[in-house]
């Protein structure tokens, strides 16, 4: 229905891997992912990836997420880069919001058409009927901005970006004073678990973030630049491993990637975890209670024990041997 460009430059935005690319000439696109584990499959594909496009394209395709702010940005932006002539593609899932984007990009610069089929929606502009004040209103919709009481900054989109997640609370309630030396937090967000590690136990001389989310670490960047210890900031997939060693872990593991559990992610990162403690380490770990961890925490370590269950939550301390 729509012409790939001869020249072969076009830009994807929250690019994925698949198949149906392959139906192309790819040597001209230019793929901006920043969820490391879809950035690492583009990557071994063979496809160029970047953090943040830059330039103008006569195509540019885009899959925008299901939080209705971070897709207004998104497709606010993706007309930032459109050549003047060309064509932005969006798709999206019937269940991830596809009638709601559909209308937005149609108040934001017009249709030029739109199709379904598999339970999904493609719908593209050729902006001409761009609405200029809107498109300046939704550009900023990705701003990071104060939350709680101006003391850290967010942006919608992330895992609870707008508060202080349940989970996150109770296992810093529960964290003991005493945890010392190098420790890291895996899957860290924007940063407040790890402020709270920081502010609880004294003793802490270094911590590590890992984080899979390119636009949450940017926000723990800023949230802990005035820490008291060192700290590093790794844009990584937990699931592949840790590159150093530790004598603590704390983590809130995520456990959906869509809408579905997945505690395989968990389990991930209770096995990376294991890993990467010295003898005698500690996790300190929040889940929800359905979850089942418990045999990855026998594989990995010499004992575990819940600490606390409320609302739904546990949390676990488990030794490394």
């Amino acid at each position: 229905m729509l012409r790939w460009p001869a020249d072969g430059r076009v830009l994807f935005l929250h690019a994925r891997d698949g198949w149906a690319l392959r139906r192309f000439p790819l040597a001209g696109l230019v793929c901006e992912q920043g969820f490391k584990p879809f950035a690492d499959a583009l990557a071994r594909a063979g496809l160029a990836v970047v953090a943040r496009a830059e330039g103008r394209f006569p195509l540019v395709l885009a899959l925008p997420p299901r939080q209705r702010d971070e897709a207004r940005a998104l497709l606010a932006r993706a007309l930032d880069h459109l050549e003047p002539g060309g064509v932005l593609v969006a798709c999206q899932s019937n269940l991830e919001g596809a009638r709601s984007g559909e209308d937005d990009l149609d108040r934001l610069a017009g249709l030029a058409g739109n199709f379904s089929k598999h339970k999904c929606r493609v719908y593209w502009t050729r902006a001409e009927a761009l609405d200029a004040a809107l498109h300046a209103q939704w550009r900023a919709l990705d701003a990071p901005r104060p939350i709680l009481d101006g003391r850290f900054v967010s942006r919608p989109g992330l895992f609870a970006w707008d508060r202080v997640d349940a989970a996150s609370a109770l296992l810093a309630a529960r964290l003991p004073d005493d945890l010392a030396g190098n420790g890291a937090d895996l899957g860290a967000g924007w940063g407040w678990l790890a402020a709270e590690v920081l502010a609880r136990c004294p003793q802490v001389t270094a911590l590590d973030l890992y984080e899979a989310q390119a636009r949450a670490l940017e926000l723990a960047r800023r949230n802990l630049a005035d820490a008291r210890v060192p700290v590093g900031f790794h844009w990584h997939d937990v699931r592949a491993g840790l590159p150093a060693r530790y004598d603590f872990i704390v983590s809130n593991p995520p456990f959906h990637q869509g809408r579905a559990d997945e505690p395989r992610i968990g389990q991930d990162f209770i096995r990376a975890a294991a890993a990467a403690l010295r003898s005698g380490g500690r996790l300190w770990l929040v889940a929800n209670r359905h979850l089942p961890y418990e045999s990855a925490l026998r594989e990995g370590f010499a004992s575990a024990r819940v600490v606390a269950e409320r609302d739904g939550f546990k949390v676990i301390e488990a030794l490394k041997a």
